[in-house]
């Protein structure tokens, strides 16, 4: 059976500073580093937030009159994961949810960070992203970790990113490619719902699910068929470490976060899902899961799609051109994983760090570890040294 930890779905991303402008600093030069880090300072913030308290937590209406749903304007930022869209459509400028806008600045001192387990009972933990060190909470994973958010300091019309600069949208980590309702980067901008897709969703729902319900069935029989739809098609598919572990999380999260928490019976209806993927809104009175989601729920679940149909990890040279990918850790060894993200993902985007930037790395690759440790015997490991 495939242990996997889901922090990679269920996650919060606290880093050691917080850079006001919302930059990712992958691909910007050490001199370009500490001028950023001398114009706009850091911001120490807290340890990652603990779970909702006795009391706090259970059944609760979360589309309420306090959370109406306000579609996102021209100037909100949006991206590829649409319970964090549907969070902000409900959100406030700070909250329990996530704010509206996208984008959440954070002052100095730092106020209590928005919780997105308030509105869908999501246990949070810490993670490695693949573009520390900018603070990024539920608020960061919305937007696609931008460097465009309407202020004045932008340049018009904008700089090309450098290369990486784009956070939990890099291509091929934790957003990628095949996606259940987005498009492949190949094919254009995987942020945007795709209703092509989405038909595929309700098809394979009503050929596998209960009751045409997207259950867990459904989501085994998709997420083979969005892998072998695109190597089939995809020129450019990546489809390896840390893409292989999210992959499989956001095929299993709708059958859970999306369904009415008062039947928690994971068959997600596709009045529900069209609410959630596509206008980016809780369906009319819905409630959250009546108890915190944690790894012992979650872990079975895609233990189930993966032994549906096992995979390895791969890349496509051209269409329908699969070459496995041996260095690369398969889903079953978390471990290996772990070590894969940290040794290479984090050091092939930021090769020497120093100073300020690398004291952040240390310390964010030190929360993930603890997330790590919480659930898998793993051995810690440190790109940049101890210290």
């Amino acid at each position: 059976m495939v242990k996997f930890a889901t922090f990679l779905l269920l996650a919060i991303v606290r880093l050691a500073v917080a850079f006001p402008a919302y930059d990712s600093l992958i691909g910007l030069s050490e001199r370009e580093i500490n001028e950023y880090v001398t114009r706009n300072g850091v911001a120490e913030i807290p340890n990652p937030p603990l779970p909702l308290p006795k009391g706090q937590d259970g059944l609760k209406l979360v589309n309420d009159p306090a959370h109406p749903f306000i579609a996102a304007g021209p100037n909100d930022i949006r991206g590829p994961c649409p319970a964090l869209n549907t969070l902000a459509s409900h959100g406030r400028e700070i909250s329990e949810y996530v704010t509206r806008n996208g984008v959440a600045e954070i002052p100095n001192p730092p106020l209590p960070l928005p919780k997105g387990q308030d509105g869908l009972s999501w246990l949070m933990t810490p993670l490695i992203p693949s573009s520390p060190p900018v603070l990024m909470t539920s608020v960061r994973e919305i937007n696609e970790y931008v460097t465009r958010n309407g202020v004045a300091e932008i340049p018009n019309p904008p700089l090309p990113l450098p290369k990486g600069q784009d956070g939990l949208k890099l291509h091929g980590t934790f957003e990628g490619d095949t996606s259940m309702t987005r498009v492949d980067a190949f094919f254009g901008d995987q942020a945007v719902f795709n209703e092509t897709l989405f038909q595929g969703f309700i098809d394979t729902a009503a050929k596998f699910g209960f009751n045409g319900t997207y259950d867990v069935n459904a989501a085994a029989e998709l997420r083979n068929q969005r892998l072998q739809n695109s190597i089939q098609t995809n020129p450019q598919l990546v489809f390896t470490s840390p893409r292989i572990l999210s992959a499989y999380s956001e095929a299993v999260f709708p059958t859970i976060f999306f369904v009415d928490g008062r039947l928690n019976n994971r068959q997600l209806t596709i009045d529900a899902a069209r609410h959630f993927f596509d206008f980016q809104m809780m369906p009319t009175g819905f409630f959250r899961q009546p108890a915190p989601v944690n790894f012992t729920i979650v872990d079975p679940l895609v233990s189930f799609l993966f032994n549906k149909h096992p995979f390895s990890p791969g890349v496509n040279q051209g269409k329908n051109n699969f070459i496995l990918q041996p260095q690369t850790p398969p889903l079953s060894d978390f471990c290996g994983i772990y070590e894969d993200i940290v040794l290479r993902v984090i050091p092939g985007q930021y090769p020497n760090p120093t100073g300020v930037l690398r004291d952040a790395i240390n310390k964010n690759l030190g929360f993930f570890f603890g997330a790590v440790s919480a659930e898998h015997n793993c051995t810690q490991v440190f790109p940049f040294g101890r210290d």
